[in-house]
């Protein structure tokens, strides 16, 4: 676990030395500044007409539960923000969108990192019909 975020003596969570609630109050060059460096240098260069409307989006939805209306976006690269702890978004992962609860752990991370796009897989034993040889294998 990393030294920029724990969890102090009454269970409050720290992102750098700040609260949650110091975060939130925090203007969003402020928080670039203690975001790791690609991050603060996506937010210094000036965020992208989609990235600044799910952020409007994200500071419109309030505190209000969003879990039943989660807010939905392709933006996988956008960086976590404090305005989205606590609020749920549905990340598109390619075929369908995932719901990813904001936890204040995930701050400094991109919205994509908490939904993959590709799934595992696992093959089965090859079968009567899997290879062009086993359809002339005779069943007892």
């Amino acid at each position: 676990m990393s030294s920029d975020y724990r969890t102090g003596r009454e269970g409050e969570f720290t992102y750098r030395g700040h609260t949650i609630e110091e975060l939130q109050a925090m203007d969003l060059d402020e928080v670039a500044e203690l975001l790791p460096a690609r991050k603060r240098r996506s937010i210094e260069r000036g965020l992208s007409v989609e990235k600044e409307k799910l952020l409007a989006k994200a500071r419109e939805k309030g505190n209000e539960e969003t879990a039943n209306d989660p807010i939905r976006t392709h933006l996988r690269d956008m960086p976590v923000l404090p305005e989205f702890v606590g609020k749920t978004f549905a990340v598109h992962t390619g075929q369908e969108f995932e719901r990813v609860r904001i936890e204040p752990e995930m701050l400094g991370h991109y919205l994509g990192e908490f939904q993959l796009t590709r799934t595992s897989v696992e093959h089965g034993q090859a079968g009567i019909g899997a290879t062009r040889s086993s359809k002339f294998v005779p069943l007892k």
